[in-house]
């Protein structure tokens, strides 16, 4: 067995006291659990931000203000060692929802008044019982569209509020087998090599079913939807992303590892591609861009069953040239 207890309680007793907290109060949490020069990283507006103080002015004391009520619904709690370091780092992770009542403004986006569910998955790396860095992916237009507006031509996969693993038994707060996270570990890896190169010599659904099951699910970001199915994973997202771009590089992750039959990683950026055709109904500019993933997996058997990503596709499209956020709220 693995034991990350002494990181999970640290990361689960920081989540405590955040949720607990009011948006004023949110500072003097995150100076508790993080370090002094905490790196902070989030998607497109928001950045990078360095130390408790700016991060609670950034991104914590706005979100609370606007979704009163904001608690942490958790689908997927993990926690191991970044593959891809050699000391080893420890990463915790957490995948789920913000939920709250949309009050007031947030980065423009004019408030509902109802229920709002703000996906999010988010990495801390914890070292000697504090938070040294983190990442946090919010899904952004998601909650655009729940107020109404549409940032994003109509997409090829389902837009909804997506639940957590079938199973549901992803909130791993105790230790798992080992042997168990390295099986998962070495079919992420599997499938990153397979992802990478687009050229196996296969079909697509045929390279697709060398690492997933037939009844896979795909649970994608607002923008491009979720699918399932690995026909219709091809055909709703996999092959047109593929028919889309070229000049894909490798993919690079900041943080990558496996607990149990979970597993998952995040990349600033995962790769950069350069859009030759259309994608997302926007027309190709020819410019390569960088997407910022996140990648949380669900392992059965020998095979992958569920995957929830998150792209940071405000960042990517103010690459190519268009403010998303800035068109369709008019900041």
């Amino acid at each position: 067995m693995t034991d990350f207890q002494t990181e999970k309680d640290t990361v689960r007793a920081f989540f405590a006291e955040l949720e607990t907290a009011g948006p004023d109060e949110s500072a003097a949490v995150l100076d508790r659990y993080c370090a002094p020069n905490v790196l902070w990283r989030g998607v497109h507006p928001l950045g990078k931000v360095t130390g408790p103080g700016a991060i609670a002015q950034t991104v914590w004391e706005p979100l609370k203000a606007s979704l009163t009520g904001l608690q942490r619904r958790m689908d997927v709690f993990m926690a191991g060692q970044n593959s891809l370091d050699p000391g080893g780092a420890v990463w915790v992770v957490s995948m789920g929802h913000f939920m709250g009542l949309f009050d007031a403004p947030w980065l423009g986006i004019v408030p509902t008044g109802k229920l709002a569910m703000l996906r999010y998955a988010e990495f801390h790396r914890v070292a000697a019982g504090r938070i040294m860095e983190t990442a946090l992916f919010v899904d952004i237009p998601g909650l655009m569209m729940q107020a109404g507006l549409e940032p994003f031509p109509a997409q090829t996969g389902a837009q909804l509020v997506q639940p957590g693993p079938r199973t549901h038994d992803g909130l791993l707060f105790g230790a798992q087998d080992a042997g168990e996270s390295a099986k998962t570990l070495s079919l992420i890896n599997a499938m990153i090599a397979d992802l990478g190169q687009w050229q196996s010599g296969l079909s697509l659904e045929e390279e697709l079913a060398r690492t997933w099951h037939d009844d896979m699910i795909w649970w994608g970001p607002a923008g491009i939807g979720a699918t399932y199915t690995i026909p219709r994973y091809a055909r709703q997202h996999s092959g047109p992303f593929r028919s889309s771009f070229t000049d894909r590089s490798k993919s690079t992750h900041v943080c990558r590892f496996a607990e149990g039959t979970y597993g998952g990683f995040f990349g600033w950026p995962s790769f950069t591609a350069r859009p030759t055709g259309g994608f997302m109904g926007m027309p190709a500019t020819g410019k390569a861009g960088e997407f910022r993933v996140v990648d949380i997996y669900r392992r059965d058997g020998d095979k992958l069953a569920e995957n929830w990503v998150f792209i940071d596709l405000l960042h990517f499209w103010r690459m190519q040239g268009v403010d998303i956020l800035a068109r369709t709220v008019g900041i």
